[in-house]
């Protein structure tokens, strides 16, 4: 069997951790230039990752996040939250990271920086909030797999009170909204889930070719 694929079984959604194995500093850094890496809409990144490591802070947020064990006993607990309203600093920005990136004279990138400006800045606060919403979800799937081929295991959360992560992180300020929460580590041997099948529609059932 392919290894992505037998990584993939492998994986599942931790019920617990143990909090004895914390994650090294190298494998930390493979996470999080696979979340770097991770695609999104024009390649702007409308988000900012938190690693949450302080355990007073993770204390906190466990009651907002439905009182979940995997925040407090992962190794590591990382938020994602998106830019509640990508505006025209945002974008000159991106192009001026292009410009020095790929040695492109700014003049040269008007052209696509004002096409950019003319789809995304008319759009609502609301809409805006949406799309940059969605793009976080991108970056956690780099995260889920990434940390398959390491056998670091991940729980996505989307079971958490955004409005009170916020304030507790100070995110409002910022101009940041927490959409999702994930806990890295390694399954602690009491976790029955990790010897579930894993259940998932067939091939037929999912898939339509048209």
């Amino acid at each position: 069997m392919n290894t992505f694929i037998e990584k993939q079984n492998w994986r599942y959604a931790t019920k617990k951790f143990d909090a004895s194995k914390k994650i090294s500093a190298e494998d930390l850094d493979f996470l999080k230039e696979a979340i770097r890496l991770s695609s999104s809409s024009y390649g702007l990144q409308p988000y900012k990752v938190l690693i949450v490591e302080n355990p007073e802070l993770r204390a906190k947020i466990q009651p907002a996040a439905w009182g979940q064990s995997q925040i407090v006993e992962a190794s590591h607990l990382v938020i994602f939250a998106n830019i509640t309203d990508v505006n025209e600093t945002t974008i000159d920005q991106y192009f001026q990271n292009i410009s020095k990136t790929r040695n492109i004279p700014h003049e040269n990138l008007s052209g696509f920086a004002d096409f950019m400006k003319s789809k995304i800045l008319p759009l609502s606060s609301e809409t805006k909030n949406i799309w940059t919403s969605k793009q976080t979800y991108l970056a956690m799937g780099n995260l889920l797999n990434a940390a398959a081929e390491k056998q670091i295991d991940v729980t996505p959360m989307e079971g958490f009170i955004p409005e009170q992560v916020n304030e507790i992180l100070g995110l409002d300020e910022l101009g940041l909204n927490a959409t999702l929460i994930a806990t890295i580590g390694y399954r602690h041997h009491e976790d029955d889930t990790q010897h579930y099948k894993k259940v998932r529609k067939s091939k037929e059932e999912l898939f339509i070719t048209l």
